[in-house]
């Protein structure tokens, strides 16, 4: 019972060795991730169509909640760029934004997705994530990243524009460019110019003056916070919001609420999909970046556990009027860096944000949107990495298609087609490759006992065997593809006696590909040649003797390709 207990609640092992360097450390990456956390919130509230307070209250319960239930010791759960933007396209399209029913539906999405997360962590699916491969993922993030930084420009510009892919969101600016408001354009050029060099150019800057690494790291963390602080100023000072420049305006002053989602079967189904692939998009992106900073510090993450915590998570924001979470990158990145050593940081930032929308949301009045957009856009750019088409190219040309049709259809179709498209183009990029298995022709090495592919080695063949080393598992997708393979090379060469399949690299052969071994049995029994196996794995010889395919085959089963090779051509093996 006590395993089964800190197996689900991990607060309980590292609780217990919970120690005062661990709260100092603690407490000092919470302060450095509360300033971040708190421009970023507001921001990310406003990607996703909501009133900026949403994003404070999806930044406070939801971390607590991961505290207690997640493995990892510095991810930091809260709004994210992806997530928020997959959340206004789902939401876009059935309700108006601005409306109450946005925001209820918003809740139902975080709830939706929270109990899939929860679902498939109490059912240990979280191998489910590896069905995404990492090229189209990275083509698919990439191509948000690019349609959020446009989607930002409206408020830059200070002008209005709709549009959920790319060629609209151009389109529609286009259209509007006329009605640029230019007091807004300068606040939010500067702002993004600022917040840009901030993080390229401050650190040398500051180094040159001599300053340490860990303050100079502190400055460029802080730098939205000043931008912030200065915009907010200026349009207060200036009378700037009487001359059209859009600020955030009254932010309620208070915890997050207790809120409940709609349980409504009509909007629930229509949530559905969406919650699903918000829910694997934002379990793989957080799952890479857990196991990415466990590693620097040789700690263990469970994957099925992180669906639980991110499933927890979820549902404590639909309850707090929040809307979809997950582990952000660049917040947990600064988290690790700046010294946590327990996910006690996360609950410790959870309180300053708490601390900042009781004490500072009046003082956020007159905080401009353009300030808000160039935080978004500096901090998806980032995101944007074309260079996986390069790698993809060189490296594989199945991959570079699949990364290149990811990125082109979010772009031209929306982030729900590119993620749609992501996930079906991986599952069919797995299917693909392994339906063609790599298959070699093997011979011996001279004076030794192993056997090595023919067409790149110097090796010993005889006329009358044909040894073929399968270098895959045989399942439906490539059963017939070993048959035809097989078939090709024996109907070519009448000298040909013996068929020696070398099974090392085969770890199951499903009943498909048991019926294409019978096949294969029975038309080299019609031409005279005898069918042999060599290194069987135990797993999959158990599951053979249970039919009766050995007893009918031709040949036989060797312990190695050496022993076969001697038992068919003694003369071949000294």
């Amino acid at each position: 019972m006590k395993t089964d207990m800190t197996r689900y609640l991990p607060i309980l092992t590292w609780g217990r060795t919970y120690n005062r360097t661990a709260l100092s450390n603690d407490l000092v990456a919470a302060l450095i991730v509360t300033i971040m956390l708190i421009p970023q919130s507001l921001a990310y509230a406003l990607l996703a169509g909501l009133p900026a307070e949403a994003g404070l209250y999806a930044s406070i319960v939801p971390i607590m909640l991961y505290a207690v239930f997640g493995t990892s010791r510095a991810l930091a759960v809260g709004p994210v760029a992806v997530v928020s933007l997959m959340t206004a396209a789902a939401l876009s399209n059935i309700v108006e934004q601005g409306t109450m029913g946005y925001a209820v539906a918003a809740l139902s999405l975080a709830a939706l997705s929270g109990a899939i997360l929860l679902a498939m962590g109490l059912f240990r699916l979280g191998f489910i994530a590896n069905f995404l491969s990492h090229p189209v993922i990275a083509g698919f993030i990439t191509a948000s990243g690019i349609i959020i930084a446009a989607s930002q420009l409206k408020h830059i510009l200070g002008i209005s524009a709709e549009g959920h892919n790319l060629l609209e969101l151009v389109i529609s600016l286009t259209e509007h460019l006329g009605e640029t408001n230019w007091i807004t354009a300068i606040i939010g050029i500067l702002a993004t110019g600022f917040l840009f060099w901030v993080r390229k150019g401050l650190k040398p800057l500051l180094k040159r003056f001599g300053m340490s690494d860990s303050l100079t790291g502190v400055f460029v963390k802080t730098g939205p916070v000043f931008v912030v602080v200065a915009t907010t100023a200026a349009v207060w000072g200036l009378g700037l919001a009487d001359k059209g420049v859009s600020i955030v305006g009254e932010v309620p002053q208070s915890l997050p609420p207790l809120t409940l989602p709609s349980f409504s079967p009509d909007l629930l189904w229509q949530l559905l999909l969406p919650a699903f692939l918000i829910s694997i998009i934002g379990f793989v992106e957080s799952i890479s970046v857990a196991q990415t900073l466990a590693a620097k510090k040789r700690q263990r993450i469970d994957p099925d556990q992180e669906l639980i915590g991110l499933g927890a998570a979820n549902i404590g924001a639909s309850l707090t009027g929040g809307f979809p979470v997950t582990g952000g990158f660049s917040r947990s990145v600064v988290n690790f860096d700046a010294g946590a050593e327990t996910p006690a940081a996360g609950a410790f930032t959870a309180i300053g944000l708490a601390i900042a929308a009781l004490a500072l949301t009046p003082l956020i009045y007159f905080l401009p949107k353009a300030t808000l957009a160039a935080t978004i856009i500096v901090a998806v750019l980032s995101l944007v990495d074309f260079s996986i088409l390069k790698r993809s190219w060189n490296y594989s040309k199945a991959d570079f298609a699949a990364v290149l049709a990811t990125i082109l259809l979010t772009l031209t179709l929306g982030v729900e087609a590119g993620v749609s498209a992501g996930v079906g183009l991986s599952i069919l990029l797995h299917l693909y490759k392994s339906s063609k298995p790599h298959i070699a022709e093997v011979g011996q090495v001279p004076g030794t006992e192993h056997f090595r592919n023919i067409l790149r080695h110097d090796v010993i063949t005889d006329p009358s065997i044909v040894t073929l080393r399968v270098d895959e598992s045989l399942y439906f997708a490539n059963a017939r593809y070993l048959e035809d393979k097989i078939q090709n090379r024996v109907a070519k060469d009448k000298d040909i006696r013996h068929v020696i399949l070398q099974c090392a690299a085969i770890n199951e052969i499903d009943l498909s590909a048991l019926e294409s071994l019978e096949a294969i049995n029975e038309r080299l029994k019609e031409m005279d040649v005898k069918l042999h196996l060599s290194e069987v794995k135990g797993p999959v010889m158990d599951r053979l003797k249970r039919e009766h395919f050995l007893s009918e085959m031709t040949g036989q089963v060797f312990l190695s390709q050496f022993e076969a090779t001697k038992a068919l051509r003694p003369a071949l093996a000294t």
